[in-house]
């Protein structure tokens, strides 16, 4: 893999921090959700987060 520049480096570091936002938002919302469907939704969603997440933070290594 080729060297990141600094720039590169800020914006993975920015896009893994709204991952994780977003990762744990959607897991507060399937926590608080009454419907069983919803709830269902709310934990997909997050785990598709989860998996940008890795996604992203591959590009690391």
């Amino acid at each position: 893999m080729s060297q990141i520049s600094e720039k590169e480096l800020s914006a993975l570091n920015d896009l893994l921090t709204e991952e994780e936002l977003l990762i744990k938002k959607f897991q507060m919302l399937a926590e608080h959700a009454t419907d069983t469907e919803v709830k269902d939704r709310f934990l997909n969603i997050s785990q598709q987060h989860q998996e940008h997440f890795r996604s992203l933070y591959s590009q690391l290594s």
